[in-house]
């Protein structure tokens, strides 16, 4: 096991542990947006709340879920290192520099959007994952088989203007996280050719930092929308 404490001691190891826990992180993403889009069917949750008993009883998935939180912690764990690290290298700043010509916004603040985006999923759990595995969710009924109501939880949660606002705001920092990050983690796996390389910048600028925090950002205002009856 003398390769592990290595790969936990070195600076390549821990970017590389970083990267491969940040690309799966990245594949969650787009499994739970498709089956969160079922919000929007317009069917009482009927769809989301069958989706949710799936996620929640499928002996595979849920071996997979715990792979995810570990994910989520050692991807904290070793950005939280790699930045003291990074400071504890080079304490004093220079006295003149200007970061922004070399890079740009997103892969300057990876460090404060990371820690907005932890911070969020904590509240989020907390309102959804613990309510559904701990908290008194009322059930549904569908074809004689009974379903813990989620939806309603849901409905609940993103009915508080200030909930669905905070969302929003953290999809915007999850889109600039993502915008430097998912192009990144394979740039760190050294990961790079003239073929697809463009394909992979393609992908991390507008597929993940645009178009998945936008679809989960519509999921809290259309919610909100629906439950205040403006729509």
């Amino acid at each position: 096991m003398a390769w592990v404490t290595q790969t936990l001691s070195s600076s390549l190891g821990r970017k590389v542990i970083m990267s491969l826990t940040g690309l799966f992180l990245s594949t969650f993403l787009i499994v739970h947006m498709a089956g969160n889009l079922q919000l929007f069917k317009g069917d009482g949750g009927r769809a989301f709340n069958e989706y949710t008993y799936f996620m929640t009883h499928n002996p595979l998935i849920m071996t997979v879920s715990y792979l995810l939180y570990t994910s989520i912690l050692v991807h904290a764990l070793m950005a939280f290192i790699l930045t003291r690290h990074n400071q504890a290298s080079r304490p004093v700043k220079y006295a003149y520099s200007k970061p922004e010509a070399n890079s740009d916004w997103s892969s300057r603040n990876m460090g404060i959007l990371g820690t907005i985006l932890l911070l969020f999923i904590i509240i989020h759990m907390r309102t959804f994952w613990y309510e559904m595995h701990f908290g008194a969710v009322p059930m549904a009924e569908y074809d004689g088989k009974e379903y813990k109501d989620l939806y309603t939880v849901v409905h609940a949660a993103f009915g508080e203007l200030w909930y669905s606002a905070l969302y929003v705001l953290c999809m915007i920092a999850l889109g600039y996280h993502l915008a430097h990050g998912f192009q990144s983690g394979f740039q760190t796996l050294g990961i790079r050719h003239k073929k697809y390389t463009p394909v992979i910048e393609l992908l991390g600028k507008y597929f993940f930092a645009i178009i998945i925090p936008a679809a989960f950002a519509a999921m809290p205002i259309y919610v909100y929308l629906q439950v205040h009856h403006i729509i």
